[in-house]
């Protein structure tokens, strides 16, 4: 029996009336941190990452989240709804191989219960999963990246039949292109069958007499191949890429499957991002924040011009509209926060100390006599 799935609500941690924000930020938190950038070579994470994208991509969809909250697992299998439940029904009639893989993974077919799909029928092809990193201006503004991976391609002597050129396979007479015999088992007033792979084509339906010399009856090959891919604008980390029709190649004239690429996000030197936002502490002295200044800006467009008002305080915050993250595939960008971080010198030479306490005489503090606080204790020496 095939592992049951656990509940997709359950591996995202929300509950069953979340909204789609709340998928969103749940997704992100648990895509960052089981991503398998994070957790080189543990299978365990990776497999968790997996189960998130599943969930995510089957919760973010309305009618297949729908279908999931009504049905589970095998409302969102892609023989759902098939053939339907029909009319009623006697015990010796149910095939119970095929009512059990209805609810564990197996579909419900065609033809009601006990439809079961032709092995020789076209099948989409394996999903591919892979991870690229790239730089925090890269997923600002979208970019265009190359990845090599190894994928299975259709044979291009067989075109995918596995057969040698001028030669066609036979249909087996044992199944009949099923790929799968039945079974009948019981007895007296109780009866039922069983499905079983056909052990005369080992499932396949078909009995292949000459095989293809380049891809020895399968139908395809492995190859390595470099993929374009396009980075949209504003994408954030954790985030993943869909590009349809490039994973491994389909069966029986089936489409191939998908690529899926999980984002990472080179930390920035000096910005840090939330969603749309871009957070940055700009350094000033305590003379630009007492007098105020004109200052040159960093922001992901390049430097700006912005004029700090007299008197700012440490640790204010202000902000450049339209300075921060595009939408993903959408319209308008979001802002920019600069906190002003006033810096105290650590070192002075005799003639800024005489300065500072000038000024703090000015401002009404306790400054030391002249010479400083040390020249103070040894005046205070000398009279003793």
């Amino acid at each position: 029996m095939a592992e049951q799935k656990r509940d997709y609500y359950e591996v995202l941690g929300v509950s069953k009336g979340a909204t789609d924000d709340e998928l969103k930020k749940a997704y992100r938190k648990v895509a960052k941190k089981y991503h398998p950038d994070m957790n080189p070579g543990d299978k365990e994470a990776e497999a968790k990452f997996k189960e998130a994208n599943e969930a995510y991509e089957v919760l973010s969809d309305k009618d297949k989240r729908a279908r999931y909250d009504q049905f589970g697992h095998a409302g969102v299998d892609p023989n759902f709804g098939a053939g339907g439940y029909g009319g009623g029904f006697d015990m010796g009639d149910i095939d119970l191989g095929d009512l059990f893989g209805s609810f564990f993974g197996g579909g419900f077919g065609g033809g009601g219960f006990g439809g079961q799909q032709r092995a020789n029928a076209p099948q989409k092809g394996e999903s591919l999963r892979a991870s690229m990193t790239v730089t925090f201006e890269e997923a600002a503004f979208g970019c265009e990246k190359e990845l090599d991976l190894n994928r299975t391609e259709e044979c291009q002597d067989c075109h995918g039949s596995g057969c040698q050129p001028g030669t066609t396979a036979e249909t087996c007479p044992e199944c009949r292109g099923a790929g799968v015999v039945r079974i009948q088992r019981g007895g007296g007033g109780f009866a039922f069958s069983t499905t079983a792979p056909c052990s005369k084509c080992r499932g396949t339906g078909k009995i292949i007499h000459s095989p293809c010399k380049s891809c020895g009856g399968n139908g395809s090959v492995r190859r390595k191949k470099r993929i374009s891919v396009t980075i949209p604008a504003g994408i954030d980390d954790g985030q993943a890429v869909s590009l349809r029709g490039q994973g491994n190649a389909g069966k029986n004239g089936g489409p191939a499957g998908d690529l899926i690429v999980g984002i990472r996000i080179k930390p920035h030197s000096q910005f840090q991002r939330e969603g749309t936002t871009v957070l940055y502490e700009h350094p000033v002295s305590f003379y630009q924040a007492a007098m105020g200044a004109e200052l040159e800006i960093p922001t992901i467009d390049g430097k700006v011009k912005w004029t700090l008002p007299a008197g700012t305080q440490p640790g204010t915050t202000f902000r450049l509209r339209g300075k921060g993250i595009p939408e993903l595939r959408g319209r308008g960008r979001g802002d920019q926060y600069v906190t002003v971080k006033v810096q105290v010198p650590t070192s002075l030479n005799a003639e800024q100390k005489e300065a500072l306490h000038t000024f703090g005489a000015a401002m009404g503090e306790k400054v030391p006599e002249e010479g400083g606080v040390m020249g103070f204790f040894e005046k205070r020496k000398k009279k003793k």
